[in-house]
């Protein structure tokens, strides 16, 4: 059984226009839907809320920067429970054979957000 090819993974806004030749499965990953944004500009194949950090957690965090580290370290842990873990899951299966998956976000600053975590922790798997 050949082993199955693991997809890039990206993160960008979900404002931002799609590409087409580049972004694979665009998945949106904030619990809420963006602001201003209809289901047609967003042009995506999947919605898994379920992964992003509960609400308690991000209304915990308000993007602060001095707060990330332990805000990383908090979602972590809620990533490893078993329904962190199906959510994991079920978005990896949503990019099986994409070849690339990219994670949208409505986060303004995407490096002080949920995806940077959400990024690494499936580069992890998917090696």
């Amino acid at each position: 059984m050949a082993a199955k090819k693991k997809p890039k993974i990206q993160v960008r806004r979900v404002y931002e226009a799609p590409e087409p030749g580049t972004d694979g499965a665009r998945v949106l990953v904030d619990r809420v839907w963006p602001r201003g944004l209809s289901k047609e500009e967003a042009a995506l194949d999947a919605w898994h809320k379920d992964v992003a950090p509960s609400t308690e957690l991000r209304k915990w965090y308000g993007h602060d920067p001095d707060r990330f580290d332990a805000f990383a370290e908090r979602y972590r842990a809620e990533l490893a429970t078993e329904e962190g873990e199906q959510a994991l899951g079920d978005l990896l299966e949503t990019a099986s054979g994409a070849g690339t998956l990219t994670l949208l976000t409505a986060v303004k600053d995407p490096a002080l957000g949920h995806t940077r975590v959400l990024a690494e922790e499936l580069k992890g798997r998917a090696s």
